[in-house]
């Protein structure tokens, strides 16, 4: 049966705090880096090959508010600044700015619906390309926004990542899955790698990691899950979704009557959830399959 789930007000309290940094991020190409020359003073220009190296711009949540991963290859430099830098720029290029970002496929930028467009934003912050109109979010002008208008934005951003529909638990369900399944975590970090592994081995901090494909792939070689030369499902195998290059996209643990644990991705907009096999075919159909189990070990009897 398909329910509905919402984040608690707990989880939202903090998607709030943590959604946008304190520190605001514009990434350019190089000739408009030339345009705002004058105002350059008291910020940091990194080149691109350098700022994606960097410690202190890798962090999860960070990655995660800007979405490195759309970020236009045209971008070259990323300017670094406080959040009062922006409001001493003169409005129009406040509003090239702005536009820039939106070019550039950056994060923190969200689409104004019908409820949200209702309220008052000041001009510079808002983009319009294609009769849509964005909002481009800065730290100073996030802060400022009532708490109801903020949860109004944040509730409805969420719900372009992931929807809020998935199946009940269960009754067979492992008890460590129960814990999460159908909810939404408070922090970023925790992937469908992670989660998968998390169900396989029950150690709880794994599912709050960030795992990357190898790193998965020998977490299932420890954990002695091998492919299996089937297209039957078994509870508690493994499937994953790899890419033309062999690469895993995705994983999620099967936990019998056509139903898995799953989570879509890093962010905390994606829920851990109970899914159905024909919704994930569906959704990640242009991928290859491949179905892992768990060896049985064998025994010695004296």
């Amino acid at each position: 049966m398909t329910i509905h789930i919402e984040p608690s007000r707990e989880q939202i309290e903090k998607w709030i705090e943590e959604y946008v940094p304190n520190k605001d991020l514009y990434f350019l190409k190089e000739q408009d880096l030339h345009t705002f020359g004058n105002y350059l003073n008291h910020i940091l220009v990194i080149p691109k090959d350098e700022f994606f190296q960097h410690e202190s711009y890798n962090q999860i949540q960070i990655a995660n508010s800007y979405e490195y991963w759309n970020i236009s290859t045209e971008a070259k430099y990323i300017i670094v600044a406080t959040s009062n830098w922006f409001k001493n720029l003169d409005i129009n290029k406040q509003q090239q700015l702005s536009r820039i970002q939106v070019e550039m496929g950056r994060g923190l930028i969200i689409p104004l619906s019908s409820s949200s467009n209702k309220f008052s934003f000041q001009e510079e912050n808002v983009v319009e390309e294609n009769d849509i109109k964005y909002l481009v979010l800065q730290y100073e002008m996030w802060s400022k926004l009532p708490f109801e208008l903020k949860e109004l934005l944040i509730k409805e951003y969420a719900l372009q990542w992931d929807n809020w529909s998935c199946n009940e638990i269960p009754v067979n369900t492992p008890v460590h899955l129960k814990k999460y399944a159908n909810t939404f975590p408070i922090d970023s970090g925790s992937n469908c790698l992670s989660s998968t592994l998390f169900a396989i081995t029950e150690q709880e901090w794994i599912i709050y990691e960030w795992v990357h494909p190898q790193t998965f792939l020998q977490g299932l070689k420890n954990a002695q899950y091998y492919v299996a030369d089937t297209d039957e499902l078994k509870v508690g195998d493994v499937v994953t979704w790899e890419n033309s290059d062999g690469i895993v996209q995705h994983a999620s643990y099967y936990i019998g009557d056509h139903l898995f644990f799953n989570k879509n991705g890093q962010t905390f907009f994606n829920p851990w959830k109970i899914v159905a096999w024909s919704e994930l075919k569906k959704e990640w159909k242009d991928h290859n399959i491949k179905i892992y189990r768990k060896k049985i070990q064998n025994r010695n009897h004296k």
